[in-house]
């Protein structure tokens, strides 16, 4: 799909493509969303730029996904989606600049995309040049991150009170899920906060930005934001895995109390077997096969017999 947002217009218009079709003279923001290769090749004509391919979109090397060329500055940042559904992931979105144009690919459906539209299209003035529609949509992106983790720390805080204060014998499972995809969304935001701040320090070079103070302003301001926000995601990276670690400590120790109690038992009752088994033999000659009191002085012994080891391991602290 084909969307361009031109300078002081209320909303997008779809790019209805035609032989002749060329980006009108006043666009701002032109956003391919898993575009067709038609779509690709009239934007690249429109703007006289070679777009990067999807396969070109996801190579990890920074020449690849940094560079400027034929005055345009192209840049692609991983971008977390879907983190609030059952998969979240992290997918690449290009930003091109070039002039006072924006032009963004992806193949993906980012939250921060449609929320930053929706307001482009109620404030026009949000978008007067592509620098700007850059900048505030790479601010959009990053809230939407921030928002991600706090509601991440907030589950987080929430399962760290359940862990220390359940009740013993509750189960686990539900709270190393909720740990475990807090952990993938922490690791997935991480990632893309690194990209975006490779993005933004390549930023700086593009010529959009030589001598407007206020531009890069915002853009210190925006890296800043970065780094913070990349700090506490360090931090709740390392409080997910004491967590975890916790877990499944106490899991241990409730299963070592488990087989405590049952290697307990079976020393306790060794010696009453060991008295069964001696008066459970059928030899003729056994002098009390016919004593009267036989039987219950088997029992009361077979009684301290197991009483005995219970005892000992009382006095000794392991029970």
């Amino acid at each position: 799909m084909l969307r361009v947002l031109r300078h002081g217009a209320p909303g997008f218009e779809l790019g209805g493509l035609t032989p002749d079709w060329a980006l009108p003279a006043d666009a701002v923001w032109v956003e391919l969303v898993s575009p067709s290769r038609a779509e690709e090749v009239a934007v690249e004509k429109s703007i006289g730029l070679l777009l990067p391919t999807r396969e070109e979109m996801a190579e990890i090397e920074a020449s690849s996904r940094l560079y400027q060329e034929d005055g345009g500055t192209f840049m692609t940042a991983t971008v977390l989606v879907n983190a609030d559904g059952d998969l979240p992931t992290a997918a690449p979105v290009t930003f091109v600049l070039t002039g006072d144009r924006l032009v963004t690919i992806r193949y993906v459906e980012p939250k921060a995309f449609s929320v930053f539209a929706a307001q482009a299209e109620r404030q026009p003035s949000l978008c007067p040049g592509g620098a700007q529609t850059f900048l505030g949509l790479l601010d959009a992106v990053i809230d939407r991150t921030a928002d991600i983790l706090e509601r991440t720390s907030g589950e987080v805080e929430t399962q760290s009170r359940i862990i220390f204060s359940r009740p013993r014998g509750a189960a686990f499972e539900a709270i190393l899920n909720r740990l475990g995809r807090a952990q993938i969304v922490n690791s997935k935001a991480r990632d893309s906060l690194v990209s975006l701040a490779r993005l933004l320090s390549f930023a700086a070079l593009a010529d959009q930005f030589d001598g407007d103070k206020e531009l890069r302003d915002h853009l210190k301001s925006l890296q800043r934001d970065v780094q913070s926000i990349t700090d506490h995601s360090g931090y709740l990276s390392g409080n997910i895995t004491f967590l975890l670690d916790a877990a499944l400590g106490l899991i241990n120790i409730e299963q070592n109390a488990i087989f405590k109690i049952f290697s307990v038992f079976s020393v306790m009752f060794l010696p009453p077997t060991l008295v069964a088994g001696i008066y459970g033999m059928n030899f003729t000659h056994m002098p009390e096969l016919n004593w009267l009191h036989g039987y219950p002085f088997a029992l009361v012994l077979m009684i301290v017999a197991a009483a005995g080891p219970l005892l000992w391991f009382k006095r000794r602290g392991w029970l």
